[in-house]
């Protein structure tokens, strides 16, 4: 029954029965997508099945985030190395069963050096067989609404054994896995955008990327190449440039130099026609401060010949609004109180001369 599926499938959708090579000048199909909002830039050929070869590693990316996302593992976790990973061959980073490495440091190896071991390893680490990742794969694809052209059948990537159908997808299809890894796991792009990495110390072993755009197109910052001889070359590539983020995918070249001058072309036709991701929007302007009034001074207890003018209150706005009239009510206050005190001392001063004689 499997076999009758991929017979009608080859049919329907021109996915070859059987491996041979495939690619084309200047490649299989090609597309270019905004970032922002997913609309199609640029298609020539975007349905056009092939073989993704390395570039399916941005699947295992994207399940081990999601799962170090969900809690199930953490990057500082460490990977146990087995020796059906240390003879897988291809690009590698010669993984030992002795060993011991990190999620972390794998997911670097994966996509800096495209190690097919580190694949291996950590397909085993997250699905428990290379069959239960595969199948975890195929299932993350239905999630995302690729198209059945996309089957994966390994998590590396490499050609496939004898009896086993190679991985399968599309540019329109690699496109929407892409976009929806960078909304989803924004720090895919801590990986992809490395040049140059050391994994080991002793022996030494250093890793540098695959992806000659990075360092050569401005704001390119991923994400992931594939090769073998049947399927030709591909990438994967993205950039950002001013608020806007556009995302091609070159399928099946023939020759390496001609696919990344064709997604160095691409990315810049779409970054002229991009939207741009709204700015953020300004910060409010902080509080304002409301002067807090000085306290009141304490009362001060003073002696009422020690009082000056420095005790003496200012004149009140009613006591200056008064005017002439206020004042002369004042001086005749003390000069009718002048005159009873001289009264009164007089007849003091009398009555003692009076006691006196």
């Amino acid at each position: 029954m499997k076999n009758i599926l991929c017979m009608g499938l080859a049919l329907v959708f021109g996915i070859p029965a059987a491996m041979g090579a495939i690619s084309r000048d200047p490649y299989i199909g090609a597309v270019v997508i905004d970032a922002n909002n997913g609309n199609v830039l640029f298609e020539d050929g975007a349905d056009k099945p092939g073989y993704p070869a390395s570039m399916l590693k941005l699947m295992d990316l994207f399940l081990i985030l999601d799962r170090v996302q969900q809690g199930s593992i953490r990057l500082e976790d460490p990977v146990q190395i087995t020796k059906e990973v240390s003879a897988i061959g291809g690009s590698q980073v010669y993984l030992d069963p002795r060993e011991r490495f990190t999620v972390d440091e794998l997911l670097y190896a994966l996509m800096v050096q495209s190690a097919n071991d580190a694949a291996m390893a950590l397909a085993l680490h997250v699905g428990g067989t290379r069959e239960g990742f595969v199948r975890m794969m195929n299932d993350k694809a239905k999630e995302l609404g690729l198209s059945p052209v996309t089957q994966f059948h390994s998590p590396h990537g490499l050609p496939p054994g004898k009896g086993q159908r190679p991985d399968m997808t599309t540019p329109r299809d690699f496109a929407k896995l892409c976009r929806a890894l960078v909304q989803a796991h924004p720090e895919t792009l801590k990986y992809t955008s490395v040049t140059f990495k050391v994994f080991r110390q002793e022996p030494l072993f250093e890793m540098r990327t695959h992806n000659h755009l990075l360092g050569s197109v401005a704001g390119c910052d991923g994400l992931k190449t594939g090769y073998f001889a049947d399927a030709g070359y591909s990438i994967a590539a993205t950039a950002q440039r001013d608020g806007a983020r556009v995302i091609a995918v070159v399928m099946g070249s023939v020759d390496r130099k001609v696919r990344d001058a064709k997604a160095t072309e691409l990315l810049a036709r779409g970054l002229l026609d991009a939207s741009r991701a709204p700015a953020a929007p300004p910060l409010p302007p902080p509080p304002a401060v409301k002067p807090v009034p000085a306290p009141a001074a304490p009362a001060v207890a003073v002696d009422d010949a020690a009082q000056g003018e420095e005790l003496a209150e200012p004149a009140g706005e009613e006591e200056a609004v008064s005017g002439k009239g206020g004042g002369w009510m004042k001086s005749v206050g003390l000069v009718l109180l002048g005159a009873f005190l001289a009264a009164v001392v007089g007849m003091v001063i009398q009555r003692r001369l009076l006691l006196g004689r």
